[in-house]
């Protein structure tokens, strides 16, 4: 409804109505953003470099539009050839207007400090035009035109990554609109900092260079300098030796309030920063890997944290919270333990003469797993005597799998460093 609301007007003045509901070309499935292979490993001094805006940068640059697209059509040969078939007219179209005339109302909203209300309205407003030109709820959905849009972007993300190699430097991964670049030598954040400015202001000039002598087009792609990892580190897929994607680590460098400057791990989709994961495991993970990256002795720590879990110091780190989508009763097959839990809470309420939580509706359940399986906090609480915790389920489910991806890489386990341990209790 927004973008009928900016877009129509626009469109009706140029002499054209809309077409109806499901007229778009959908023969084919367009496909979504550039994901690169991951080479997985721990690395020093990594710079991510990030174009702004791409998809809304690549619309205005080649002119991606729905009326662009019908009058580039009639005329192919001097349009601007997209994807699967998709031309663009160079002077006929109102999208990429649109998008520069939102941009420049956002970047007056940020000065005058409005940015946390018009300034992000105006930001998911611009950032959505693709997710609207891509869904076949939209009247003007094409697969030309989301196509010509997210194949433009992977081209974008495969060349800049060429290019940065001819710099001297390694692409280890690209998601999107990022690319992830190993400088091969450990620098500090000042000679990082310059590296990063110098690269991305010179990919830039090549992009302008490049788009103008392929395409005659002017570029309005930006690619700036986002961050340097100190310390960075980059799964593999649990149980094989591909690169992971969406999933890393590493270390930066963040100014205090004082000025001074200050070291912090940031997680990326690994368990750290991921609620389904206990407490247990997220706090494990982060402390090992801060222990990893500041280059301090981990093995000891370890066992010793391992010795107070199975001594019980650590019982309440070991809850889970997850949340019921569906009410109880339709859990019937291959139920998971926080159902089982759910389900275990249910009948304590009911003897209890309490109302029943999970009945109608989902909802949030914690609970922790004993050797008599799931049981739900409350339960586990009012007969605790009669309740023992299963301590090895932790071990093996919990802390395990957050750290043997990065303790492979010094080729142990958390089975070999703790194993011993382990069966002390």
């Amino acid at each position: 409804a927004s973008f009928e609301n900016l877009y129509l007007p626009l469109l009706h003045r140029n002499g054209y109505v809309a077409p109806n509901y499901g007229e778009g070309f959908s023969e084919i499935k367009s496909p979504g953003g550039f994901v690169m292979d991951s080479r997985p490993g721990l690395y020093d001094s990594i710079l991510v470099l990030d174009f702004k805006s791409l998809y809304p940068s690549i619309i205005r640059t080649f002119n991606i539009d729905p009326m662009g697209l019908i009058e580039g059509l009639k005329n192919s040969d001097k349009a601007i050839e997209g994807f699967v078939g998709g031309y663009f007219d160079r002077q006929k179209h109102c999208l990429p207007g649109l998008i520069s005339m939102l941009g420049s109302q956002r970047d007056q909203a940020k000065k005058e400090f409005n940015h946390h209300h018009l300034a992000q309205a105006i930001k998911i407003i611009m950032s959505s035009f693709y997710g609207v030109l891509g869904s076949e709820g939209c009247r003007f959905f094409d697969v030309r035109l989301a196509s010509s849009i997210t194949q433009r972007s992977h081209e974008i993300i495969q060349r800049s990554a060429q290019w940065i190699q001819t710099q001297g430097f390694d692409v280890i991964y690209g998601d999107t609109d990022s690319v992830f670049v190993w400088l091969k030598e450990k620098k500090n954040q000042e000679q990082a900092d310059k590296i990063g400015q110098q690269l991305s202001a010179d990919l830039n000039s090549w992009w302008k260079n490049t788009i103008q002598q392929e395409h005659q087009l002017e570029s309005q792609l930006e690619i700036e300098y986002e961050t340097h990892y100190q310390r960075f580190f980059m799964p593999s897929i649990r149980g094989a030796e591909t690169g992971s994607k969406k999933r890393y680590a590493g270390t930066v460098v963040k100014k205090t309030k004082a000025g001074d400057n200050e070291i912090e791990t940031v997680f990326k989709g690994l368990e750290a920063v991921r609620s389904d994961w206990t407490p247990l495991a997220r706090q494990f993970q982060q402390q090992l890997f801060e222990r990893i990256f500041s280059e301090q002795p981990f093995e000891q720590w370890m066992k010793d944290e391992v010795a107070e879990l199975m001594l019980g110091k650590k019982n309440q780190q070991l809850i889970y919270r997850k949340r019921l989508r569906r009410p109880l009763s339709e859990y019937q097959r291959n139920i998971p333990p926080h159902a089982k839990a759910a389900a275990v809470l249910e009948l304590w309420r009911e003897q209890q003469g309490l109302p029943l939580l999970y009945e109608n509706r989902g909802g949030w359940i914690q609970y922790l797993i004993t050797t008599n399986g799931p049981q739900p906090i409350e339960v586990y609480d009012s007969v605790k005597s009669a309740l023992q915790i299963d301590y090895q389920h932790y071990l093996e489910k919990q802390l395990a799998p957050v750290c043997d991806g990065l303790l492979q890489l010094y080729d142990t386990s958390f089975a070999e460093i703790c194993g011993q341990q382990m069966s002390l209790f």
